[in-house]
């Protein structure tokens, strides 16, 4: 692992690494045969500055006033010893005690490294896992960590409460409202696909422990604000579906080594910032060091990742541009001018060709006789 570290350390650079997070490793697993993702999310690189480099910048992620209002919900909640927290779970989960441990894990000591605190994460949640009593413990902002492609992505989930039973429930924050008990579907969607990370990855910590997978509970406790006030509201949702699909994708994630070793020596993405912190990189050398790393775009890729519109300009004239599904049906043929001249006949179906070629002929003169 520490050499695939080192490795990972030189194509990112100079700069810190950027941290892997539940929603990068869910937009990660919608499209899992993406090299070129892969391996920039788990070099840390900043994938935002590098396109902007490039000369395909994305107005992606959140506004500065979404999470400003965020952070301000998630300290509301969690504020006077947790006491509009802890009311919400005794009603969901049913705590009855009225004493709860509460472990701010924030840092340690003074120390915040991903490592430090991923081990006292680790040791605290043994530790509860191992008590026979009914406990009420909360664990705020515990490190966890996932096994992405043969390199470790540390998340930090909002809280974690241990319940009545001996299981544990990931607690998620969200600042979207629940509006007459309903939420927007697309970001209760979000919501428990990167809540699913997070079950996912604690149960790989405790599983390395010897406990089994259900020790961590499939219902996500979803606080949100209620109606349009500020008022928090607590939901149990079920994540067994989205647990299923990160699973079955995150298993089809080409592993990093054989990306890595696929790659010219010497490759790097670093900006070459100068003292103004302005890159200084040549575009045209930076275009050369990510051309060599395959993609594979995908329309979803442009509300998923910062690398989108450079990608779509790469694939321009592929059947790939058009989406997972076209692209299938298409039966593997790659070039949109291939697929036209198949369908016109100007061009001799290769080996393998022959059906698709026949179903696009008589596409093609469908299409010309209801037009004409």
């Amino acid at each position: 692992m520490d050499a695939l570290v080192d490795r990972l350390d030189r194509i990112r650079g100079t700069v810190a690494p950027r941290n892997h997070n539940a929603r990068t490793i869910a937009a990660l697993t919608n499209n899992p045969g993406c090299g070129r993702r892969g391996l920039m999310d788990a070099a840390g690189v900043n994938k935002g500055a590098v396109a902007g480099q490039l000369g395909f910048p994305a107005a992606f992620g959140q506004s500065r006033f979404a999470i400003a209002r965020g952070n301000a919900f998630e300290a509301q909640v969690k504020a006077d010893g947790a006491a509009e927290l802890l009311q919400l779970l005794r009603e969901r989960l049913g705590l009855a005690i009225p004493e709860v441990a509460y472990d701010d894990l924030s840092n340690v000591g003074g120390n915040a490294s991903r490592e430090v605190r991923y081990a006292r994460t680790r040791s605290l949640l043994a530790r509860a896992a191992a008590e026979r009593d009914d406990a009420g413990t909360l664990f705020d902002h515990p490190m966890l960590r996932l096994d992405i492609a043969g390199y470790f992505a540390y998340l930090e989930p909002d809280l974690i409460a241990f319940r009545v039973g001996g299981r544990f429930h990931v607690v998620e924050i969200k600042s979207f409202a629940v509006i007459d008990g309903q939420a927007d579907p697309g970001k209760a969607a979000a919501a428990a696909k990167q809540s699913a990370v997070y079950v996912l990855a604690m149960r790989e910590l405790l599983g390395e422990l010897g406990y089994p997978p259900e020790t961590v509970s499939h219902d996500v406790v979803l606080v949100c604000p209620e109606n349009f006030a500020n008022r928090p509201t607590a939901t149990l949702v079920d994540v067994r579906k989205q647990l299923t699909v990160l699973q079955r994708q995150l298993s089809r994630i080409t592993r990093l080594d054989k990306i890595l070793d696929a790659l010219p020596a010497g490759l790097s993405f670093d900006l070459a910032y100068d003292s103004d912190n302005n890159p200084t990189r040549p575009p045209d050398e930076l275009t050369k060091a990510v051309s060599a790393i395959d993609a594979r775009f995908s329309p979803d890729c442009l509300g998923s990742c910062e690398m989108a519109f450079f990608c779509r300009s790469e694939a321009a004239g592929s059947t790939s541009a058009l989406g997972r599904s076209i692209r299938d049906d298409l039966g593997g043929v790659e070039s949109v001018s291939t697929v036209l001249g198949l369908a016109r006949g100007t061009l001799t179906p290769g080996a393998g060709q022959e059906e698709i070629a026949a179903l696009l002929r008589m596409a093609h003169r469908l299409r010309t006789e209801c037009l004409s």
